[in-house]
């Protein structure tokens, strides 16, 4: 079984290094990326069709971002990418929870300040809960460092 390596990403700097890290582990080492994006819920739609507009928008916006960060490193076929909707932190630790697949969890924390909600909760108290190592990649990296490190 191929090793997967699940990057949770937003629009921020450090997902795009955390992505590019993950992307090199996978093909150096066999693997394959998922990449999963969490869409907060919207407090009221009145018609199903605009959340699902916002979903596909979301996907898309995600998938230019995959494109341009791993293009060169792997084969775009090597990608999954998943769009859910929920609260970050319960969404990654169901989502994690029901896999026997996935090799590791590829943050990245942001270059200064509050690393992000995701790295403070699997790092803190709930550290040890998930079933598979969480691997954080500072956000402040090059992609020459990006290199020399994975």
């Amino acid at each position: 079984m191929a090793r997967t390596y699940l990057v949770v990403v937003d629009d921020s700097d450090e997902a795009r290094v955390a992505l590019r890290f993950a992307s090199r582990r996978a093909s150096k080492t066999g693997g394959t990326i998922e990449v999963l994006a969490v869409v907060q819920p919207q407090d009221f739609v009145q018609w199903g069709g605009v959340q699902a507009a916002i979903e596909e928008e979301q996907r898309l916006r995600i998938e230019a971002s995959v494109t341009a960060s791993v293009g060169e490193i792997l084969d775009a076929k090597s990608i999954d990418i998943v769009v859910q909707e929920g609260d970050p932190v319960t969404v990654v630790r169901a989502y994690v929870g029901t896999r026997d697949d996935i090799a590791a969890l590829v943050l990245g924390a942001a270059p200064s300040g509050d690393p992000g909600p995701l790295v403070a909760n699997f790092t803190g108290h709930d550290a040890g809960k998930l079933p598979c190592p969480v691997m954080i990649v500072p956000g402040s990296l090059s992609d020459e460092e990006l290199d020399k490190l994975s």
